[in-house]
């Protein structure tokens, strides 16, 4: 308890109030009545009673030693400067009336003790009434509302020292009033004693004064500052009735006088009284309530400790006390249930028993930790139970200190966590998992709050719309939705609010680079999370998917259209231009049927090339690829085209000299760069240049991932470039769709490209184009590296010749028109001819010993075996027998993957009967 601060347990710190300023008022009041009453009497003489003198400074001594005691009482608490001073103030006005009573004349011997004498009485009068003023002043300047200002050694020194000091100086004061008077001016002297012992008096009425007005202006006022003021007047009062309005010893002024005295003395020595008075009071009513506080806090710690008892014993965790030592003092019942001992089995053993054997440093580690005081809290480790199971436990442990403060063992909470540690691995196994979803899914997976804003943002954004995760977050999905798209998108979110369903949904996004991409989601809302989860598809890859579906569609569709348009006409092509030229033969000599010979001729040779290029764009044509020298077909190529292109057209090959072979159908491929050329020249109608390389060319998995047709690999590249006006991006995607054409009317059929992008995906290249309007078009074809090591020669263009034969040929043809044609033509070659309008009947024939060399027949016939399956009955017959193909369409009969089957020769219709002496006569030649 803080005494020192509670400013209400001494007069020296409490506040003085309106009642202490009222009864010391009144006081003062009184005095001064008494005093004004007894003024003008002051000189009479009364009897002389010496006895009056031994009582006063008996008593006036009393009472200064006792108001000192208690103010020396009241500084061991304070520690003050200024109650210090007020208590050896106090103790220096009873040393200084004890001396003063034994140099009274008369008292004790006639002139007093110590050889005194009246002189000698009047000057100890004097300094006795000139200290105590001044150490009421030094009091006043030094106090404060809490004691002022505070000493720094120990107290009892400090009043040992006060007591010494004082008891020094009223020694040395009497000592030099006694036997040094001399040396001090008379104060009782007839001639000037009287003046001098005025100014004295009035000197040191002027000190008590002055302690008077310093009491009064050093505020605030506490109640031991009021009653100094009072014992202040009544010192005033003894001084003026004592010293100055007495005529002699024992006249009432000097009887009165002493009485002020006295009272002086009494005033603070009553109030302290009353103080300690007061405080013993306090201090049994205080003891009374400690006591009643102490039962009260018995009974409420017995209760608490029952309680402890049993929130211990019902608690859900073990709870165990252990001594440093490690033995067990204490085991609730939940350590019984969780480790499988009792408490009498437990108590009393060490700690080790619930101890795995692999943990028993760590036990020492604990113990040890304990002991010096540290508190461990939430460690977590395995514990080992009765049957020998090991628990996952969380451990708090805490020291157990004496009442001394000494550690003697140490308290410990066990919970088992086995199960939260297991439900937490689970948890963070799904978390986990659902984590690498998030980071692996190739969906975009969106997280928004309420408000629309991105939360979480997937990986996959950055491969779908070219942002990454980081830049999305903390942003309005809005910002990235098409703004077509944005309402309905807010719609579907409020659906899935409202109805707690999840939604299928489709939105356009913005892509990075500005380009749209649309996603399918599926959204739905959390109630719980305040978030809406979404999960989006990007379509791109099946829309081009379902784009190449309706593409290969529309190609078969083309292509089972040209096959059968094919098959028809090119029979009636066969024999149109078969008989045109002996037409043209037998009117040689007329010029006006010759010249319409001619264009019938001309108008044959369009129709074979329409169809040609019908199924060559269907990718039906049959090709005979093999290994090829591209830069010297396209040199082979340059020639042909430099009287066709004309002078106006500069032809520059810019050819790699380390360019790789290429597998590829020479015929084929020269016609796609004659095709390409001529579409240069009509794009050049001023003149141009034509750019003619070759490059070798690798294509990688980027390529390919923007290139979904094309494989990743080695291939070989032609570039043709011109320098004309260019293609528009409008139109640019369409130029390989079949009859698009930008020219005019009757200047092209729309099939040259058509053809080209067929021929080369059949041969399982691929085929880029680039143009910008005002400066020319690329087109770039990439075909197959060749495995070979060598390059294919390419043969040089022979005149033909027209060549015939004895041999023995059959002909299998369905269509009478044409195989009248056929064994027309053939017979006039010089071959002997057979003729059959379908597989049975050659077979039939075949089966016969008629000798036969050559098995000519259409690969398409009706009935139940066509063209090929003739020939692989006919050579069970006849293992010897040559065969030669003819058909306008194949459909995979004899063509695998767009090429020939191995060893098969084929003349496609419709022909010539030049091309038919030829091909008769290679495969006559085996």
């Amino acid at each position: 308890m803080q005494a020192g601060n509670d400013r209400t347990l001494f007069l020296s710190t409490l506040p003085a109030g309106l009642r202490e300023r009222a009864w010391a008022s009144a006081i003062v009041g009184v005095s001064a009545v008494l005093f004004a009453i007894a003024v003008p009497y002051a000189g009479v003489p009364l009897t002389p009673v010496p006895a009056f003198v031994a009582s006063y400074q008996s008593a006036l001594a009393i009472n200064d030693l006792i108001t000192a005691v208690l103010l020396f009482s009241q500084f061991t608490v304070l520690r003050s400067w200024a109650m210090l001073l007020l208590a050896s103030g106090y103790l220096f006005t009873a040393l200084a009336a004890i001396v003063h009573g034994l140099t009274f004349p008369g008292l004790f011997s006639p002139t007093g003790l110590l050889g005194a004498g009246p002189e000698t009485t009047l000057q100890l009068y004097i300094v006795w009434h000139s200290g105590f003023p001044l150490l009421v002043i030094a009091y006043a300047l030094t106090k404060g509302t809490n004691g002022g200002i505070k000493i720094r050694w120990r107290t009892t020194q400090a009043i040992v020292g006060s007591v010494v000091a004082v008891c020094a100086v009223v020694t040395a004061l009497a000592w030099f009033a006694t036997f040094q008077h001399d040396w001090i001016p008379s104060l009782l002297n007839a001639n000037h004693g009287a003046a001098i012992r005025m100014r004295v008096v009035s000197t040191v009425c002027g000190l008590s004064f002055a302690a008077l007005l310093t009491l009064w202006f050093r505020r605030p006022h506490l109640v031991i500052d009021i009653w100094l003021m009072v014992v202040m007047c009544a010192w005033l009062f003894d001084i003026a009735l004592s010293t100055i309005l007495d005529v002699a010893r024992f006249d009432l002024g000097f009887y009165v006088g002493r009485l002020y005295g006295l009272c002086a003395a009494s005033f603070v020595l009553g109030m302290l009284l009353v103080d300690n008075v007061a405080l013993q009071a306090k201090t049994a009513q205080l003891f009374g309530k400690l006591r009643r506080q102490a039962l009260s806090e018995k009974e409420y710690y017995t209760e608490r400790e029952r309680l402890f008892s049993a929130v211990v014993e019902s608690s859900n965790d073990a709870i165990i006390a252990k001594a440093l030592d490690g033995t067990i003092t204490a085991w609730n019942k939940a350590a019984e249930t969780l480790f499988g001992y009792s408490a009498g089995e437990a108590v009393g053993r060490h700690i080790s028993l619930i101890v795995p054997e692999d943990r028993r440093a760590e036990l020492n580690h604990i113990l040890a930790r304990i002991g010096r005081g540290e508190t461990i809290a939430h460690y977590e480790t395995l514990r080992i139970d009765s049957r020998g199971r090991l628990i996952d436990v969380s451990l708090s442990i805490s020291p157990v200190r004496s009442a001394s403060g000494e550690i003697v063992g140490a308290s410990k909470i066990a919970r088992d966590i086995t199960e939260s540690k297991r439900t937490q691995h689970e948890l963070s196994r799904e978390i986990e998992e659902r984590q690498r979803i998030f980071e692996t899914s190739q969906d975009l997976i969106l997280v928004t709050d309420t408000m629309g804003t991105l939360m979480q943002v997937s990986p996959s954004a950055t491969a779908i719309l070219g942002y990454r995760p980081e830049d999305m977050i903390g942003r309005g999905a809005a910002e990235f939705i098409h703004p077509d798209d944005l309402d309905a998108a807010r719609a579907e979110m409020r659906s899935a609010r409202l109805v707690q369903q999840k939604r299928s949904f489709e939105a356009r996004y913005r892509h990075k680079d500005c380009h749209l991409v649309t996603l399918n989601w599926l959204g739905t809302w959390s109630e719980p999370a305040q978030r809406h989860f979404f999960i989006g598809r990007d379509l791109t890859e099946k829309r081009e998917a379902e784009a190449q579906a309706r593409q290969a569609q529309k190609m078969e569709a083309i292509g089972q259209l040209t096959g059968g348009v094919a098959h028809d006409f090119n029979n009636i092509l066969t024999v149109i231009t078969g008989t045109i030229g002996i037409l043209s033969e037998a009117v040689a000599d007329r010029s006006e049927l010759a010249s319409v010979a001619t264009l019938i001729d001309e108008a044959a040779e369009r129709g074979a090339q329409l169809t040609r290029h019908l199924l060559a764009f269907a990718r039906k044509q049959p090709l005979a690829p093999r290994d090829i020298d591209v830069n010297a077909l396209i040199l082979e190529a340059a020639k042909l085209l430099r009287p066709t292109l004309g002078e106006h057209i500069e032809i520059s090959p810019n050819l790699a000299d380390d360019a790789w072979p290429a597998l590829v159908d020479p015929s084929q491929l020269t016609t796609a760069i004659l095709n390409l050329a001529l579409n240069a020249r009509d794009a050049m109608p001023d003149g141009g240049k034509l750019l003619l390389e070759t490059q070798n060319v690798a294509l990688d998995d980027g390529y390919a991932s923007v290139n979904s047709d094309v494989a990743v690999g080695h291939y070989v590249m032609i570039a043709v470039s011109d320098t004309g006006f260019g293609i528009s991006a409008a139109n640019l995607d369409k130029v390989f769709d079949p009859f698009f054409t930008t020219k005019q009317v009757g200047k092209g059929t729309g099939l040259g490209l058509s053809m080209v992008f067929g021929f080369v995906k059949q041969t399982g290249g691929h085929v880029k184009i680039y143009s910008e309007e005002g400066h020319g078009t690329t087109v770039r074809l990439y075909l197959p590296r060749s495995a070979g090591a060598g390059h294919g020669a390419v043969e040089a263009i022979q005149p033909a010749q027209m060549q015939g034969g004895d041999e023995t040929v059959l002909i299998v043809e369905d269509d009478p028109l044409v195989r009248k044609y056929v064994v027309a033509q053939v017979a006039s070659l010089g071959y002997t001819t057979l003729e059959a309008a379908n597989a049975a009947e050659a077979l039939a024939i075949i089966a016969t010993d008629t000798p036969i060399d050559l098995l000519f027949t259409d690969v398409i016939m009706p009935g139940a075996m066509n063209g090929r399956q003739l020939v692989d009955a006919a050579l069970k017959h006849r293992p010897s027998l040559k065969t030669l193909f003819t058909s306008g369409y194949t459909e995979n009969a004899i063509v695998h993957h767009g090429r020939l089957d191995a060893g098969v020769l084929l003349l496609a219709k419709p022909y010539r009967k030049l091309e038919l002496a030829q091909m008769l006569r290679t495969a006559l030649a085996g």
